[in-house]
């Protein structure tokens, strides 16, 4: 009797420090965006003179809620495409089904849920909610032993698992 094929190894949950420095590079990248994106809008809002409008922080507002808007977008494109951002592929790591298929309505509910609150980062009241949100949903992947699945996982039906042929 011929053996059959080989079964591929059962995924391996990414380590909680992998996702960190994923998150960590993109944040750095979206944080310069936000900063352009500032200084962008408050050189237009001077010039048209809103910039005494809501204390003078609309510019810091619409910046915050664009590169939000731009972030959780692009999560949920890239994920939709390969499976990983930018941050996933430089740390080796990439989000999977976890029991069944990933869906686009799936990622866009865990693209809202994760990186979704910077919308709000830059309303005075949000502002430490939304910090404070984001760092329980981090913080709550470190309880979820051993697959390491956040909320952002659990309502998307996802986890993070680093890519096949990376040593354990």
């Amino acid at each position: 009797m011929t053996p059959g094929p080989a079964q591929p190894p059962a995924p391996v949950p990414a380590e909680w420090w992998d996702r960190l420095v994923a998150r960590l590079i993109e944040a750095l990248v979206f944080g310069v965006f936000y900063y352009i994106l500032a200084i962008l809008l408050w050189s237009f809002c001077r010039s048209v003179g809103l910039l005494e409008v809501y204390g003078g922080r609309l510019p810091e507002v619409f910046a915050w809620f664009l590169t939000g808007l731009g972030y959780t977008a692009y999560e949920w494109t890239a994920l939709s495409r390969s499976g990983r951002t930018f941050g996933k592929a430089i740390m080796r790591i990439r989000v999977t089904g976890f029991g069944g298929a990933v869906t686009g309505a799936g990622l866009l509910k865990r693209a809202l849920l994760y990186p979704g609150p910077v919308m709000l980062m830059g309303i005075p009241v949000a502002n430490p909610l939304a910090g404070m949100l984001v760092f329980a949903l981090g913080l709550l992947i470190l309880i979820n032993r051993p697959l390491l699945r956040g909320p952002a996982d659990r309502v998307a039906g996802t986890r993070v698992v680093k890519d096949p042929g990376r040593p354990a």
